[in-house]
């Protein structure tokens, strides 16, 4: 039977709970289906009544504020013991603690914890897949183990039908956290104002067949019959407890705007308002490789600029546009709002998205590029001696047809600008890109070669493609010395054949 319980009770049954619970938690950047109510309370037992501790915390997509709210609940001595993340750069305190080997912290590709979910809530012995081959997450990498603290192998590496794939063991979900809009007086949520589902039915699943308990955040309570059965994202047979909370805030930005939720159509601002030389240069140069036709995706930071500019010409008709929340089509928000589209067409829950590609229904994506060397890999997720996670890069890049990364030449410090159809490189960057070897794989070169996939990896100076033999640097921008400006820079040789200058057209101010 659901019970509607207030923060005061919701602390007072948290501070009661044994301790090494596993929880699994709903959540996105930006505050998209955040139950920081619920995290709240998990926060004030600990402090208030040294209960729960030592907990598992488990979450697909990084969310939080970078302060208090979401994962920053978490960051308290004792009251997390491990950490398996898909992204951890909204917590910094959490991070700390991993740098410090305080807690045990793993990261996996996002989609590949939504999956895992799915799969403990379905009985099955753990996800097998193909995602994750060649990267961190593979056991001949670090097997997605982020400090020497973390020692337990989650991920182990198995051949079917003499194929290599990976299988992400299966784990006890002890406590779920989701949110949705409005819940019934049978316990039935609706996520019907939120701009996304997520993995909230296949956290509450795995609760709930692991014997756990789940735990909804709504923004109020209506009658039986007010949720259409379509409505409904959790049915109330998997709900135990439920928190109301009036003020509950569809995102970071506040107030709910149903433009968000596909329940009206509205003008909603998108753009990230970044705007320099090379992310124009970038942007542009990467949109020379889209089809018309193409099942697209699109990632965090210089990346998305691709679909604004796509939107900026009025092409949209021309392609379908996904992200991994499981929008389909609409005006992608960017910055700490990536994640959320205004008026999308569909939407989907994240682990069906991550089927999607999975199985090869991406034709092209467009992602950012953070490091990328000799080898034709690319790391976004591992920096600094510390983690910052991929979300769904992995999962996204490992069968999409075509990949795109797009990326500055350099960083910290990097100035340049257009004039007269030419770039002018006014300072170095005091951080180097393009590498000898990366700090993490989250893209394996070596696995897209075998595959035969398509890549390209654009920067303002110069352009690289994956070739069988190795990477082989295309063109390189008009106004460069090559040797002095682009070769120079690298920590590896690329393969030379006959180089050609970008089209001018991408250096008009």
């Amino acid at each position: 039977m659901v019970k509607i319980v207030t923060k005061e009770e919701l602390v007072a049954i948290l501070a009661a709970m044994p301790e090494r619970r596993t929880v699994g938690s709903t959540g996105a950047g930006g505050g998209l289906l955040e139950p920081d109510a619920v995290l709240a309370c998990f926060e004030e037992a600990f402090v208030t009544h040294g209960s729960p501790k030592d907990m598992t915390l488990v979450h697909a997509l990084g969310f939080g504020d970078k302060d208090r709210r979401g994962v920053n609940r978490f960051a308290h001595h004792g009251m997390v013991r491990r950490v398996i993340g898909g992204h951890w750069v909204w917590s910094p305190k959490l991070l700390s603690m991993s740098q410090k080997n305080e807690i045990e912290a793993y990261c996996l590709p996002g989609g590949v914890l939504m999956h895992l979910f799915r799969e403990i809530g379905a009985g099955r012995p753990g996800l097998f897949t193909h995602v994750g081959l060649g990267t961190f997450a593979d056991p001949r990498q670090q097997g997605g183990r982020c400090n020497t603290a973390t020692t337990e192998e989650i991920v182990e590496l198995m051949q079917i039908d003499g194929k290599d794939v990976l299988r992400y063991k299966p784990f006890a979900v002890d406590i779920g956290v989701v949110r949705g809009s409005v819940a019934d007086a049978s316990g039935n949520v609706s996520a019907r104002d939120e701009p996304a589902d997520l993995d909230s039915y296949s956290v509450a699943m795995a609760a709930r067949n692991s014997g756990g308990i789940v735990i909804a955040q709504v923004r109020e309570l209506v009658a039986d019959g007010d949720i259409r059965p379509r409505e409904v994202t959790i049915p109330g047979n998997l709900i135990d407890y439920i928190l109301v909370v009036p003020d509950q805030a569809q995102t970071y930005r506040g107030a709910y705007n149903l433009a968000l939720a596909g329940l009206e159509h509205g003008k909603v601002e998108t753009s990230s308002g970044k705007e320099d030389a090379a992310r124009r240069i970038v942007v542009s140069r990467a949109a020379e490789e889209l089809v018309p036709g193409s099942t697209l995706n699109f990632g965090f930071g210089m990346s998305a600029g691709v679909a604004e500019k796509i939107v900026a010409e009025g092409r949209q008709k021309d392609f379908w546009f996904t992200i991994e929340q499981g929008i389909h089509n609409g005006d992608l928000l960017t910055g700490d709002m990536f994640g959320i589209a205004a008026n999308p067409a569909a939407i989907l829950s994240s682990p069906e998205q991550f089927d999607l590609y999975s199985g090869g229904g991406l034709d092209m994506t467009f992602l950012g590029l953070a490091e990328m060397d000799g080898h034709g890999n690319v790391n976004v997720s591992h920096f600094n001696g510390q983690i910052s996670g991929p979300g769904g890069f992995v999962d996204i890049t490992q069968k999409a047809k075509a990949v795109v990364f797009c990326g500055s030449f350099d960083t910290k410090g990097a100035r340049s600008h257009v004039e007269n159809g030419k770039l002018v490189i006014d300072a170095q960057g005091q951080v180097q890109k393009l590498v000898a070897d990366v700090a993490g794989i989250t893209f394996s070169g070596a696995q897209a070669k075998a595959e035969g996939k398509s890549v390209l990896y654009v920067t303002e100076r110069a352009v690289f493609r994956l070739t069988p033999e190795g990477v082989e640097l295309i063109e390189y921008a008009p106004g460069l010395d090559l040797q002095i400006d682009v070769l120079d820079h690298l920590g590896f040789t690329p393969i030379l054949r006959n180089p050609r200058l970008m089209d001018a057209r991408h250096f008009i101010a």
